[in-house]
């Protein structure tokens, strides 16, 4: 069957077996109530990562994709997609859920051999060795990618969304560089999540939970490994640009946690979503306005492959401005946080003054 067939597929099979995992997460308990933090109002079936899990599998079980890496991956799937049915169901501990993250991760860089071990440096040549640094920096990159995608799973569609613009931007650079195993891979978890996002798009009808996120969180966070381990330091940060959604908004959130001195695993309303539905934004707005900020993320990155080094890195500014500038404008970090825009708002106004 071709790869297109099989895509048909496995969107279908996500499709149909929706309402089957709805049912069972109903029956099983694996359900969301409504608190403070939360914006639904009624008790909504999770566990719906599942249906992307079943689907993908079976276009695994298809197109049989090869790579000496694939086993390892595979295990610490079944690792993370327990944990998230358990977790759905029973609501674990965020230590019991770090560990197993931990475990799976261990599985693809010590068992599978996943690891960035070089980088070629940009300026003067040479490389950047990590020797056994490697280990620890591969194993934080999957977990916190994967914990980066359930951070932002507070919308309806909003993770599997996001993850489908990235799964689109990974699969197009496997694409550019050759990379069959990456594309197949992508492709596939793509279709698998699309299906589901029928259902899962506002207003859901059934949440992914930590099933689908961490799965999600998970596999982009190996693919992405596999597609830029061991290149150019400008490559390195293509990943990174992809990513740029969850990351931003994983990274403001420790920093605001700092600021505040609370407990780094303590949730709060301050994410990204939270910040744009409090300046007035409804839901599907929210959700299509951080859609179409990570598509040009996605954008930015094929565009960073495509330029030479210095206009990557010209690229690089003007996204890391970019942010900022979105951070400071929501309040990410505080509302009382805004150098960059009271910078502007200053020589705007000293110019202003000045002029006769």
């Amino acid at each position: 069957m071709s790869l297109t067939m099989t895509l048909v597929v496995c969107f279908i099979c996500s499709i149909l077996i929706t309402p089957v995992v709805k049912k069972l997460a109903f029956r099983l308990g694996a359900t969301d109530r409504p608190n403070s933090r939360k914006v639904h109002e009624k008790i909504m079936p999770r566990m719906g990562g599942l249906v992307i899990y079943i689907s993908f599998m079976l276009g695994l079980f298809i197109t049989q994709p090869d790579s000496k890496y694939h086993a390892a991956i595979m295990i610490g799937s079944v690792i993370i997609v327990l944990t998230g049915i358990l977790d759905d169901i029973f609501e674990l501990s965020a230590k019991v859920k770090l560990i197993n993250q931990l475990a799976a991760a261990f599985i693809v860089v010590i068992w599978g051999g996943v690891q960035v071990n070089f980088i070629n440096l940009p300026f003067g040549g040479g490389e950047l060795q990590f020797g056994w640094f490697s280990i620890p920096v591969t194993i934080l990159w999957i977990v916190g990618v994967t914990n980066a995608i359930n951070l932002i799973d507070g919308l309806d569609g909003l993770a599997a969304g996001v993850s489908s613009i990235a799964l689109i931007s990974l699969s197009g650079m496997a694409i550019i560089m050759g990379d069959v195993y990456v594309m197949t891979m992508g492709f596939i978890l793509l279709a698998s999540t699309l299906g589901f996002l029928l259902f899962n798009f506002y207003p859901a009808k059934i949440f992914m939970g930590d099933t689908g996120a961490l799965f999600l969180g998970y596999m982009i966070s190996v693919l992405s490994l596999l597609g830029f381990k061991n290149v150019t330091f400008i490559s390195f940060i293509i990943p990174i640009i992809i990513l740029g959604v969850p990351m931003t908004d994983t990274i403001f959130a420790i920093v605001r946690r700092l600021v505040k001195k609370a407990p780094l695993s303590k949730p709060d309303k301050s994410h990204l979503h939270h910040c744009l539905l409090n300046l007035g934004f409804t839901h599907r707005q929210t959700v299509l306005m951080i859609y179409m900020i990570s598509a040009m993320f996605g954008l930015a990155a094929l565009i960073f492959t495509l330029t030479t080094m210095w206009g990557s890195l010209l690229i690089l500014a003007i996204i890391l401005i970019s942010i900022e500038l979105i951070v400071e404008s929501v309040g990410l970090v505080d509302k009382n946080y805004r150098p960059l825009l009271n910078l502007i708002r200053g020589r705007k106004y000293v110019k202003e003054k000045t002029q006769p």
